[in-house]
């Protein structure tokens, strides 16, 4: 990529198309396309096909996508899986027909069968079956990564597939409805401090182990990743640390300063029991996470909540 180069970046307001731009500014890109939801539906073929004819970009970061927490993923099933569909197909067609030098697909580490041995190396893909609640997610990226080597295959695109893990970041989803644990743990324990409630409710046992990302080291891996890799298949991002639920929820609860009672609801599912990234073939190229969990949490929390 050079400083003229025009870059699209689909999905630009959400947490990960917003943090990939504050990268690529910051190193001096500033030629860039934007369209919001409502100025482009991803999903709709045609007006897709006259939107690269229009602008024909360079660059393609497709983080668009449909996504939420165990709850949104499991109730709107149909729309996870058509949405996300429809969104990689006419923007993955497209950025072939209309020239576009480099495409970068952003997928998630729910691609991996739940029961896959730890930590998930990329060829754990399509070895097991996925995890239930969020089965039609998984199922549209798996087609996403599919769809990027088919690509590859018969047309000669560059077109390259990267798994990051759990995400959170400025512009994160706080909706306690769809939005993933850790901003869902921010919010109801600010709030539960907030209004001196006495307890503070979490899903699950709180055994589960995740790993968690902030947005600014993927987008910092991701914008390295298009400047530096060409292969088909794909590559997770992650720091290759996890932690429990309940380690999780008592340091946000520390961060926040609440002083109630933390109670685990195991009446509702844990999901998959442990998702941690192999990140060996990313820090092979020379990539590393630098943000810490708990310094991120703190400045995601001050920025959000402390105003």
């Amino acid at each position: 990529m050079n400083k003229k180069d025009k870059i699209y970046i689909a999905g630009h307001r959400g947490m990960v198309g917003s943090a990939i731009h504050r990268r690529l500014k910051k190193e001096g890109f500033e030629h860039f396309v934007f369209r919001t939801s409502d100025e482009l539906d991803l999903r709709h073929q045609q007006t897709v096909a006259d939107f690269f004819a229009e602008e024909k970009p360079d660059y393609v970061f497709l983080a668009a996508a449909k996504v939420g927490g165990i709850l949104a993923n499991n109730t709107y099933r149909a729309e996870f899986l058509y949405d996300n569909l429809m969104i990689e197909s006419n923007v993955i067609e497209n950025a072939y027909r209309h020239g576009v030098k480099k495409l970068l697909f952003l997928g998630s580490s729910c691609i991996y069968p739940k029961l896959a041995p730890q930590p998930l190396k990329e060829e754990y893909l399509l070895t097991g079956l996925l995890e239930e609640t969020n089965e039609p997610y998984a199922i549209a990226k798996i087609a996403g990564i599919k769809l990027c080597d088919a690509y590859r295959s018969q047309y000669g695109c560059n077109f390259i597939s990267v798994m990051p893990t759990n995400l959170y970041g400025p512009n994160d989803n706080y909706d306690l409805n769809n939005s993933h644990v850790l901003p869902a743990l921010l919010r109801k324990f600010h709030e539960a401090k907030r209004d001196e409630q006495r307890e503070v409710v979490v899903w699950g046992t709180g055994s589960p182990r995740r790993e968690f990302l902030h947005a600014d080291d993927m987008a910092d891996a991701c914008v390295f990743l298009m400047k530096n890799y060409n292969a088909a298949g794909l590559i997770n991002i992650g720091v290759g640390e996890d932690v429990t639920i309940k380690e999780l929820a008592e340091m946000i609860k520390d961060i926040v300063g609440y002083t109630g009672k933390l109670v685990f609801d195991t009446s509702k599912p844990d999901g998959t029991p442990r998702k941690l990234m192999d990140v060996s073939k990313l820090n092979g190229f020379g990539w590393r996470a630098s943000i810490q969990l708990r310094d991120g949490i703190e400045s995601v929390y001050a920025e959000k909540f402390k105003q």
